[in-house]
């Protein structure tokens, strides 16, 4: 089991923490909370995580090698949609990074990097995993949500399923560092369920949907997609909407 694991009761946000006393933690540091009181996801949406028994973590990584790390949020989709599965779960991922169930959001994942003078000293990837949600609490958010529990009819364990996610994400990390997207592009491509389709995509600077046809992945990790002109467009960036 991974051993540099700082334990929270409480936190503002595991991520803020991390970015924080990102200087004085060391690589691989992982930060878990049992409730966040400002959680937060991709383009600063808020993530309900007050419930005690759901996934809210960070891991600080500070690899000497840097070109893959925008690859490491779809990384991580991969790792929680494997462990997922081991709970007789069909989960897919939704472009870049979401972890989905019956077309329901079940993890969300941000990447923050940490600069000092301009330069990226690495990245604090945080990770929010709705174990075991009511339904009510579910009803209240603005998208389309569920929860394990709800899922399995089960209590999930949160330790046993943070200890899953942890020891997934280091197996291979190291790989993924070195090669990149290639080194889990045909897992990521057997979960997605956006490709062959009809997409909207947003981008994050404007309210703007373009409709394009899902084409395929390419090796960087980027969505290649064909708009109505029947161009080929990479995609670096932005939210699917299905």
């Amino acid at each position: 089991m991974h051993s540099n694991i700082i334990n929270f009761d409480t936190i503002d946000s595991t991520n803020t923490y991390a970015l924080e006393h990102f200087e004085n933690l060391e690589d691989k540091t992982v930060i878990t909370a049992l409730s966040q009181t400002k959680g937060r996801g991709r383009f600063n949406r808020v993530w309900v995580s007050e419930n005690r028994e759901n996934i809210y973590l960070s891991i600080v990584l500070k690899p000497t090698k840097k070109d893959f790390l925008p690859n490491i949020t779809q990384y991580m989709s991969v790792c929680c949609a494997g462990v997922i599965e081991t709970y007789n779960v069909k989960a897919q991922i939704k472009y870049p990074n979401d972890v989905l169930v019956d077309n329901k959001k079940i993890c969300g994942i941000l990447c923050e990097s940490y600069l000092k003078n301009n330069i990226i000293q690495g990245v604090v990837l945080g990770i929010g995993v709705n174990l075991n949600m009511p339904q009510s609490v579910l009803n209240t958010i603005d998208r389309p949500a569920v929860s394990l529990n709800i899922i399995t009819g089960e209590n999930i364990n949160r330790q046993e399923f943070f200890n899953k996610l942890v020891n997934e994400f280091f197996n291979n990390y190291d790989d993924v560092i070195q090669n990149g997207f290639a080194s889990f592009k045909e897992d990521y491509i057997l979960r997605n369920n956006f490709l062959g389709k009809n997409v909207y995509i947003q981008q994050r600077d404007n309210d703007i949907k373009e409709n394009f046809f899902a084409q395929k992945m390419d090796d960087n990790g980027n969505l290649v997609v064909i708009g109505n002109d029947g161009k080929e467009k990479t995609i670096f960036s932005g939210d699917i909407i299905l």
